[in-house]
């Protein structure tokens, strides 16, 4: 049985601002509501090999295994930085301009997962968050944590599609201001900057 508990963490977790929201803010207001929930639906499915890892105990192996979660780490940096880039360049996957028309859906929602699939701190955050909830009944315990998932995995949708549509509310008014544009670039390309240093120092 899910706990009020359960439900009320996974929402403070979800609600709090990350690398999934800041994605799908920036694709909102670069390219619209539409795009904002392919961003969101990608950042969402991101999340599955994290809880499989979790479930299936494979995050206590990322754990123990400083070379597996530097590797994945590593690359999760690189992609972070790149996404950094981007918000500089005109043409970049999350660049703010007037002129710029929606990408592929599916092009969008694929790098939203792969935000989440390159953090190895992810698989360590389910493996930690979900056991204090179960029932402690070993045979229920796996239909248990498939189901805290899923509902974890709804909420964030939901959330992250609130914030991307919030976003797109706001397009608008920011695009009639190119000051404002060349400044919300700027300032996606250094938070994705920062969010690449944290994840560089993180640990196993």
């Amino acid at each position: 049985m899910i706990s009020v508990q359960f439900l009320v963490t996974a929402l403070v977790v979800v609600v709090a601002p990350g690398t999934g929201v800041i994605y799908t803010l920036a694709i909102g207001l670069g390219q619209g509501w539409r795009a904002a929930i392919w961003a969101a639906l990608g950042c969402t499915f991101g999340i599955v090999p994290h809880l499989l890892a979790a479930t299936l105990g494979v995050a206590a192996v990322l754990h123990t295994s400083a070379v597996l979660f530097n590797i994945v780490k590593f690359a999760g940096v690189a992609y972070l930085l790149w996404l950094a880039w981007g918000a500089l360049r005109s043409d970049g996957a999350l660049a703010v301009s007037a002129t710029r028309t929606a990408e592929p859906g599916l092009r969008i929602a694929q790098r939203g997962a792969l935000i989440n699939i390159l953090n190895p701190k992810l698989s360590i955050f389910f493996l930690a968050l979900l056991p204090p909830f179960l029932s402690g009944n070993p045979a229920t315990a796996t239909a248990e944590m498939v189901g805290m998932g899923a509902i974890f995995m709804a909420m964030t949708f939901a959330v992250f599609v609130a914030y991307g549509v919030f976003a797109a509310a706001a397009r608008v008014w920011l695009l009639s201001s190119a000051r404002v544009m060349r400044w919300l670039n700027r300032g996606f390309a250094g938070v994705f900057a920062l969010l690449a240093a944290r994840l560089a120092t993180e640990r196993a």
